[in-house]
């Protein structure tokens, strides 16, 4: 999966946040809907200009991010 085929960025565009590619839903607000227990089969459903594809996408940018440690440490 190459995440740049489906994830941007735009200055003009939500401030320049990681969005999917001609939309502007960002990789944050998948985040969001994931982590209050929507499904995939939810945000592609309301979100029909999404792919599975583009999904998956978000998690391999941000897995790619992490291996980069592009991330804000967690104190214990």
């Amino acid at each position: 999966m190459k995440w740049q085929d489906y994830i941007v960025s735009d200055h003009q565009v939500l401030v320049g946040k990681p969005i999917i590619k001609g939309t502007r839903i960002s990789v944050e607000l998948i985040l969001e809907l994931l982590s209050a227990g929507w499904t995939e089969k939810q945000i592609l459903e309301a979100y029909p200009t999404i792919s599975t594809d583009a999904l998956r996408a978000v998690f391999a940018y941000l897995q790619e991010c992490i291996q980069q440690e592009l991330y804000f440490p967690i104190s214990a």
